[in-house]
């Protein structure tokens, strides 16, 4: 029997912070930025997947550097995975844009509890050694992440390396636990004469085990205020957004999925909140030229 399963966290809001994304994003903005961001996905679907994360980046050396740091929790079925991870980028003038390259350093708690399961196979080497408690994972990952004012694109692969031999079950063929998941994601923004901005945008997941996936979406934004969205995940969801800006340095927003698979039978889509915070010297540019991205 071929079972498919994802391993990367998976967000709709992906266009409102690409340090979720790519390590390549830290400091491509002049000043600091927050944001948290929970998903509830398949809502009363046994052991579906819960996700929370925090993040915050900004530049430094006159912003030819950019930190960032990561906290997340993720939940799926009987696993859950707690990390932080530190990411660091240098960027390089090219043009009418810039040239981000950055790194990615993080540990992860891994645990999952095995007594939530029926064993039907009391041989079955992945249970022998028992339950996965608060197992730490180091990892390494890296991005390419390039942009303008109206425009960016990005390739990054969130883990390269994880030391994750320990759980690897005795006697197994596998080489890795954690496998590389490739994303490829780009947006623009056209700006009317009017008060209304557009912004299509679209991510390529890619996992050789796994079928590729692409999310394709379109922002609408009235005044630099409010913000709709419409997104079609291939496979598995038709996605709405709205956002809204209630000052220049707070934002929310929130995205349904519905679900389009068979999933749908059993589940009431995904529900996901986000709150964002930005703050800086930085920020009085910010109002004088208004960033999307």
């Amino acid at each position: 029997m071929a079972v498919q399963a994802q391993q990367e966290l998976q967000v709709s809001q992906y266009m409102f912070n690409g340090l979720f994304l790519n390590p390549a994003y830290a400091g491509s903005h002049e000043y600091f930025s927050a944001s948290a961001l929970h998903r509830s996905q398949w809502v009363n679907f046994d052991g579906a997947p819960s996700t929370q994360l925090v993040g915050i980046d900004g530049p430094l050396a006159d912003n030819k550097l950019g930190v960032g740091l990561i906290v997340s929790n993720d939940r799926i079925g009987i696993t859950n995975q707690f990390e932080a991870s530190a990411n660091f980028a240098y960027h390089l003038e090219t043009g009418a844009g810039k040239l981000s390259f950055g790194l990615r350093a993080g540990l992860s708690m891994y645990s999952a509890d095995f007594n939530e399961i029926q064993n039907w196979d009391e041989n079955d080497p992945v249970y022998q050694n028992g339950n996965i408690e608060n197992q730490a994972i180091p990892k390494f990952g890296a991005g390419i992440y390039y942009y303008t004012d109206k425009f960016y694109a990005g390739v990054s692969v969130p883990t390269i390396i994880a030391a994750d031999d320990k759980l690897i079950p005795e006697g197994s063929s596998q080489s890795s636990f954690f496998e590389e998941h490739f994303f490829l994601n780009a947006g623009y923004v056209f700006e009317t004469n009017g008060p209304i901005a557009i912004k299509p945008s679209f991510l390529v997941k890619y996992q050789q085990a796994a079928p590729m996936e692409v999310d394709i979406n379109c922002n609408f934004y009235y005044n630099n205020f409010i913000g709709l969205g419409v997104g079609y995940r291939t496979g598995d969801a038709i996605v709405g957004m709205l956002d809204i800006n209630i000052t220049n340095q707070f934002r929310v927003g929130y995205a349904y999925d519905y679900t389009l698979s068979d999933i749908n039978d059993f589940a009431n889509g995904s529900h996901e909140i986000m709150l964002g915070f930005d703050f800086g010297k930085g920020v009085d540019i910010k109002t004088r030229s208004p960033r999307y991205f």
